[in-house]
């Protein structure tokens, strides 16, 4: 998965997707900080223009595929969030970490098939540099209720 020379920007058209309006913190926090050649994203919720579009436990009121679809569009905030201290999408040199947060119906196992959403669209954007180490944790409750969390660490280009 090498991207075929693509730049990020690039890919992301391809996917049919754009990068979204940077999601203004719920509190007292920032969505992104730059640290050095390291950037940290705040959790991103899967909000689409504003508005958090399904809440839940996934394995009871949300099923895992479209779980992972909202993983997916968790990253995509993610991605924003980073690009918007890293000077553009591609500012970015690789994806270093992703943390998944699901809130899990209590026999729910499957946190790992749903952060897949989140990396599978790292992969897609990033190829070879979009391949991250990762945590998937179940939780009991998220912000707002919603049923996945995704936060990223990315290094970027000096």
């Amino acid at each position: 998965m090498s991207g075929g020379g693509q730049s990020p920007e690039e890919r992301l058209a391809a996917l049919g997707l754009r990068l979204p309006e940077v999601v203004p913190p719920v509190a007292a926090y920032v969505p992104a900080v730059r640290s050095g050649s390291t950037v940290y994203t705040a959790g991103q919720l899967p909000v689409v223009e504003g508005k958090l579009v399904a809440t839940g436990k996934v394995g009871a009121e949300v099923g895992v595929a479209e779980a992972a679809a909202l993983a997916r569009t968790c990253a995509l905030n993610a991605l924003a969030a980073a690009a918007s201290v890293a000077g553009g999408l591609a500012g970015i040199r690789r994806i270093v970490k992703v943390t998944g947060f699901v809130a899990s119906a209590p026999d729910f196992t499957g946190q790992a098939q749903v952060v897949n959403g989140a990396s599978e669209l790292l992969l897609e954007v990033f190829g070879d540099a979009g391949r991250h180490a990762r945590s998937a944790v179940g939780m009991a409750v998220l912000p707002l209720d919603a049923p996945v969390e995704v936060e990223l660490i990315a290094e970027i280009r000096d």
